[in-house]
């Protein structure tokens, strides 16, 4: 990490453990790389389980 960049939190979902890494993002399903966990869409889930953002915990 260069000095003055933050580093981005990695989150992970309660019930079937996905990580969320901001740095790879969820392509998937349009997020793109780097996009920080805060900054995902509010209708934004799990892409393995479903649930949305409020169940996932940072690491």
């Amino acid at each position: 990490m260069k000095k003055g960049e933050l580093a981005m939190k990695k989150y992970v979902c309660g019930p079937c453990g996905y990580e969320y890494d901001p740095e790879v993002g969820d392509p998937d399903n349009g997020i793109a790389p780097g996009t920080a966990f805060e900054d995902l869409p509010d209708d934004w889930v799990c892409p393995i389980c479903g649930v949305g953002k409020d169940e996932f915990e940072e690491e």
